[in-house]
C-alpha cells in the first residue's frame, strides 16, 4: 500500500511529517487511503498506527507542558525573591539615610556645643523658640516619618493616615501569602507594614511592579497573634484574629515567619505599655490651684470644715494593673475563640472591681473600649441563637448563649432569641414529617414531635429563666403560637382530607392525651386546643349530621314496612351483638322464630348509625360543642320519628299498621332512653331536649287530613 507506515520508525516519521504538513486534508488522505488498501485488515493497522501516534504526541505534550510549568514556578518564585530583596534594600538605603542625617545633626550639635554662638545663630535663624535637646528628638522623629512616608507612597488609599497620626512610625514590613481560613486555599499575595500601633495589609496591583493598594487596618489593641503548626504542605504560617473575622498568612520562610511573630508581640507589648505609662500620667493627682487670699475672716472657718472632710474626688482608680491593661486584648481573643464564659468572667471582675469607684476620664475611655467588646460579644450570641445556625441538638444547644446574655443583663433579648430558635425549630420538625400510609399514623408521630418538643423547651425555659418571672408570660404567648401552628398542620390532614368522624375522633383524642402531658411542668394547653379546633369540629359534626340524614330520608323513601330475615343464625347473633354494643340490652324482646327480627330495616339501620354518631362526637365533645352536638341529635332523631309518625297516619292495612307500632314503641322506649342516658353520661348533665322528645307521645303534630310528609 503506498500511504501505508511500513515499517520501523521511518513510516511513523513519515506518517508524522505527512500529518504536520500545511496542505494536509483529513478528507483526501481518507479517501486515497481506501482506494488503495487491500481490505479491513490493513485499515485496523493503519488506525492503530494512527492512534499509536496520537497517544505519544499527547505525551510529549504533557511532558512539554509540565517542563514549562516547572520553569514558570521557578521564574515566579524568583522575582518574588527578587522584589523582596529590592524591598530590603529601598529600607536600608532609607535607614542609611536617616542615620546619614542624624551624623549630620549630631555634628551640627558637637559644633554648636564648640562654638556657642556660632550654636546660637543657627538656632535663632533655625527655630527660636526651640531647644536644642528638643531638635534632636525632632530628627529622629523626622527620620522616622520619612522613612514610613518613603514606603507608604506606594500603597494607594493611605495619604490620610500621616496627617491623622503625627507619632506613627515604621517597625517592620514583608511579602506575606494569604490563606482561606476554611479550605487552606491560596487567596492572594500581600504586603504587611506594621507600625507602632496598627498594622496595615496592602494587596499588590496586577500591572504596577512595586505598587501596592489598601486592603485593611488593624489597631493593635485589638488584634490577637497565634502560630498556626506546620502541617505539610501547610508550614510557615500564623493567624491573625481580629474580632469579627480571622486571616492567615504564610511567611516565606521559617525564619521571617519568627521574625514576624517576634516583631509583632513585642510592638504590642510596648504599645500596652506606654498606653499604661499615659493612664498612669493621667492618674496622678494634679496641684490644685492656690487661691487668693481672702480678707474675709469668715473663710477661716469654712477653710478649717473643707479640710476635715476631704472630698471624694481626690480618690484615685488604678487602672495601671496588668489584667485591665490586657482586658480589651483578653476580650477579643475570648470571642475570637468562642470563649463567651471566659468574656463574660472577665466583665464580671471588672465590673466588680469598679463598682464602688468613681468615674474619671481614664474610668470612662476604659469603659468606652470594654462596651464596644461587649456590643461584639452581644452579636456574636445573638448569632449563635438565630434560627439561621444549626437546629439540632434541642433546646439545650442554646444554654450557653442564652446564659451568657443572661450574665450580660439582657434577658428580654434572650428570652425572645430563645424563643424564636424553638419556634423555627418546632417548624422544621414538623414539616419534616411524611405523609405517608394512614391518618392516624401520622397523627401519632405528629403529636409525639411536637408536644415532645414543647415539653423540653418549656423544662430548658424553666431551668435558664429561673429568676426571671417576667419572661413566663412571653413563654405563654409563644406556646399559643405554636400550638395554633400545630393545629393548621392537624386539621390539613385530618379536616381538609374529609376524614371519617371516627378517624377524626381518634386524631383528636390523640392529641388531647399528649397535650395533657404538660401538665407536669404546670402548664395546661386544652383550653387552647380546643378554641383553635372549635371551628373544625363544628365543621365536621355538621358535615357527617347531613351524611346520616340524607341516607335516613333514602331509606325512608324505600320503605316497605316489612320484618327483617337475617337468613343465618350467625348474622342474627352478630345484629345482638351491634345492637348490645350500642347500648340495647332489651333487643332480644324483638326477634322472632328462626332468624326474623320485628323490626323493620330501616329502623335497625338509623339506630346503628345513630348510635355511632353519639359515640364519636361524644370523643370530640367539650363545652363548646354542647349546643352542636345536642341539636344535631335532635335533627337526626326527627327525620326518623317524622317517619314513622307519618307513616302510621297514612297506612291503612292493620297488620302493617300494627307493625309501624311496633317499630315507634322501639325507637321511643328503647332507642331514644339509650340516647338521653349515653348523652347524659358523656356530657355529664342531661338534655332537656332529648327528655321531651322521649315524653312526648308523638314529636311532631301534623293535621289528620293531610296526605303529605313534612319531612
Amino acid at each position: 500500500m503506498a500511504l501505508s507506515l511500513g515499517e520501523g520508525g521511518g513510516g511513523g516519521s513519515r506518517l508524522r511529517r505527512q500529518l504536520e504538513s500545511g496542505g494536509f486534508a483529513a478528507g483526501e488522505y481518507v479517501k486515497q487511503l481506501s482506494q488503495q488498501s487491500d481490505g479491513d485488515r490493513d485499515l485496523q493497522e493503519h488506525r492503530q498506527r494512527i492512534q499509536a501516534l496520537s497517544e505519544e504526541t499527547a505525551q510529549s505534550l504533557k511532558r512539554n507542558v509540565y517542563q514549562n510549568y516547572r520553569q514558570f514556578i521557578e521564574t515566579a518564585r524568583e522575582i518574588s525573591y527578587l522584589e523582596s530583596e529590592m524591598y530590603q534594600l529601598s529600607h536600608i538605603l532609607t535607614e542609611q539615610k536617616g542615620i546619614m542625617e542624624a551624623v549630620t545633626q549630631a555634628l551640627l550639635l558637637q559644633a554648636d556645643r564648640d562654638d556657642p554662638a556660632l550654636g546660637a545663630r543657627r538656632a535663632a535663624a533655625a527655630d527660636p523658640f526651640l531647644p536644642l535637646s528638643a531638635k534632636d528628638a525632632a530628627a529622629s522623629e523626622e527620620g522616622r516619618q520619612r522613612t514610613l512616608t518613603t514606603l507608604l507612597e506606594k500603597v494607594e488609599g493611605c495619604r490620610d493616615l500621616l496627617p491623622e497620626s503625627p507619632g506613627k512610625y515604621l517597625v517592620y514590613n514583608g511579602d506575606l501569602v494569604e490563606y482561606d481560613a476554611d479550605h487552606m486555599a491560596q487567596i492572594q499575595r500581600v504586603h504587611a507594614f506594621l507600625m507602632n500601633d496598627c498594622l496595615l495589609v496592602a494587596t499588590a496591583l496586577p500591572n504596577r511592579r512595586g505598587a501596592y493598594r489598601y486592603d485593611a487596618l488593624y489597631p493593635l489593641d485589638g488584634l490577637a497573634v497565634v502560630n498556626v503548626k506546620d502541617n505539610p504542605p501547610m508550614k510557615d504560617m500564623f493567624k491573625l484574629l481580629m474580632f469579627p473575622e480571622s486571616r492567615i498568612f504564610q511567611a516565606e520562610n521559617a525564619k521571617i515567619k519568627k521574625e514576624w511573630l517576634e516583631v509583632l508581640e513585642d510592638t504590642k507589648r510596648n504599645r500596652a505599655l506606654s498606653e499604661k505609662r499615659r493612664l498612669e500620667q493621667e492618674a496622678l493627682p494634679r496641684p490644685a490651684p492656690t487661691p487668693p487670699e481672702s480678707t474675709n475672716p469668715f473663710d477661716e472657718d469654712e477653710e478649717e470644715e473643707e479640710e476635715e472632710e476631704p472630698s471624694a474626688e481626690e480618690e484615685v482608680v488604678d487602672l495601671s494593673l496588668e489584667w485591665i491593661q490586657e482586658l480589651p486584648e483578653d476580650l477579643d481573643v475570648c470571642i475570637a475563640q468562642r470563649d463567651f464564659e471566659g468574656a463574660v468572667d472577665l466583665l464580671d471582675k471588672l465590673n466588680e472591681y469598679l463598682g464602688d469607684k468613681p468615674v474619671s476620664q481614664p474610668v470612662k475611655e476604659l469603659r468606652a473600649k470594654v462596651d464596644e467588646r461587649v456590643r461584639q460579644l452581644t452579636d456574636v450570641l445573638v448569632f449563635e441563637l438565630s434560627p439561621d445556625r444549626s437546629l439540632r441538638g434541642g433546646p439545650r444547644a442554646t444554654r450557653r448563649a442564652v446564659s451568657q446574655l443572661i450574665r450580660l443583663g439582657q434577658s428580654t433579648k434572650a428570652c425572645e432569641l430563645f424563643l424564636k430558635n424553638r419556634a423555627a425549630a418546632v417548624q422544621t420538625a414538623i414539616r419534616q414529617l411524611r405523609i405517608e400510609g394512614a391518618t392516624l399514623l401520622y397523627i401519632h408521630k405528629l403529636c409525639h414531635v411536637f408536644f415532645t418538643s414543647l415539653l423540653e423547651t418549656a423544662r430548658e425555659f424553666e431551668t435558664d429563666f429561673a429568676g426571671n418571672n417576667g419572661c413566663y408570660s412571653a413563654f405563654v404567648v409563644w406556646a399559643r403560637s405554636s400550638m395554633k401552628m400545630f393545629v393548621d398542620a392537624f386539621s390539613k390532614q385530618v379536616f381538609d382530607s374529609k376524614e371519617s368522624l371516627s378517624t377524626a375522633a381518634e386524631c383528636v383524642k390523640v392529641a388531647k392525651e399528649h397535650c395533657k402531658q404538660l401538665s407536669e411542668i404546670g402548664l395546661d394547653l386544652t383550653f387552647i386546643i380546643h378554641a383553635l379546633l372549635v371551628k373544625d369540629i363544628k365543621g365536621a359534626l355538621q358535615s357527617y349530621k347531613d351524611i346520616i340524614i340524607e341516607a335516613t330520608k333514602h331509606r325512608n323513601s324505600e320503605e316497605m314496612w316489612r320484618k327483617m330475615n337475617l337468613m343465618t343464625p350467625e348474622a342474627l347473633g352478630k345484629l345482638r351483638e351491634e345492637m348490645r354494643s350500642c347500648g340495647v340490652g332489651n333487643f332480644d324482646q324483638y326477634t322472632g322464630d328462626d332468624c326474623w327480627v320485628n323490626l323493620s330495616y330501616t329502623v335497625v339501620a338509623f339506630t346503628k348509625q345513630t348510635m355511632a354518631f353519639l359515640e364519636e362526637a361524644l370523643k370530640l365533645y367539650f363545652p363548646e360543642l354542647h349546643m352542636v352536638l345536642l341539636e344535631s341529635l335532635v335533627e337526626i332523631i326527627l327525620v326518623a320519628v317524622q317517619h314513622v309518625d307519618y307513616s302510621l297516619r297514612c297506612e291503612q292495612d292493620p297488620e302493617k299498621k300494627a307493625f309501624i307500632r311496633q317499630n315507634a314503641s322501639f325507637l321511643y322506649e328503647t332507642v331514644l332512653p339509650v340516647v338521653e342516658k349515653r348523652f347524659e353520661e358523656g356530657v355529664g348533665k342531661p338534655a332537656k331536649q332529648l327528655q321531651d322528645l322521649r315524653n312526648a307521645s308523638r314529636l311532631m303534630r301534623v293535621n289528620p287530613e293531610s296526605t303529605t310528609s313534612v319531612v
